[in-house]
């Protein structure tokens, strides 16, 4: 199998919303079935047409309790954070668990942290199933996908760095290629990567078979039928 060509894959990728991602990955996979995607309605901030794209950089926290460790101790635990999310390859996004799930108040995600993972870090956003906020001081170009909005930090630390973390269902590890859009996030498989530009160019002529031709104008049934068919026996 040749390597794929990651640059041209990640232009490729910025072109393409998330559910287009989706679809690819199953036509890669050959069959349908697959769930490595955000599982609910999520929030978003940025742009309506951005995409985030890039390998992820983990991390869990949490912010309903105040953390039990001493001071110090969480101190350092969030500039090994940092120093982490300012390594690995590139483009990253960090992918952020917040273990207290449907019910976490402390929010992450707001104007310093933002402006910090975008302009120090050089991040190209952030994903998590927990809380953001100052929504109209997230700086532009640094989208961010969430559970929910609110108010405020909380006790909001981190937990751990690096280990693998699962947000509204997508199961990420370290270095997983990421997508992500106002849909949601998707967590494109290892062994897809490879097949993704041809599952993309597949994907794009079963669609045109129908969209071509009903994108004019109005189709009979008749045709409509025939078209179908051709899309039925080109798609997954």
């Amino acid at each position: 199998m040749t390597a794929p060509d990651i640059p041209a894959l990640i232009a490729r990728l910025q072109t393409c919303d998330t559910p287009t991602v989706c679809n690819a990955i199953e036509v890669a996979q050959g069959r349908r079935g697959f769930s490595g995607f955000t599982h609910r309605t999520v929030q978003w901030a940025g742009d309506p047409d951005a995409r985030i794209v890039g390998f992820a950089r983990t991390a869990r926290i949490s912010g309903n309790l105040p953390p039990t460790a001493p001071t110090e101790e969480i101190r350092a635990r969030r500039m090994a954070y940092f120093e982490a999310m300012n390594s690995g390859a590139r483009p990253g996004v960090a992918v952020i668990e917040d273990l207290d799930g449907d019910a976490a108040l402390g929010a992450w995600w707001g104007e310093v942290h933002a402006q910090i993972h975008k302009n120090v870090f050089a991040l190209g956003g952030a994903v998590t199933n927990g809380v953001m906020r100052d929504l109209g001081d997230i700086p532009d170009g640094f989208p961010i996908l969430a559970g929910s909005v609110g108010p405020s930090h909380g006790f909001v630390h981190v937990h751990d760095i690096g280990t693998p973390v699962t947000v509204f269902g997508m199961r990420v590890a370290q270095g997983d290629l990421i997508h992500a859009d106002r849909h949601g996030a998707v967590c494109v498989p290892v062994d897809v990567i490879p097949l993704l530009q041809d599952a993309l160019d597949r994907l794009f002529a079963a669609e045109a078979v129908v969209l071509d031709a009903v994108g004019n104008g109005p189709v009979d049934f008749e045709t409509f039928k025939d078209l179908w068919a051709k899309f039925e026996k080109a798609r997954t």
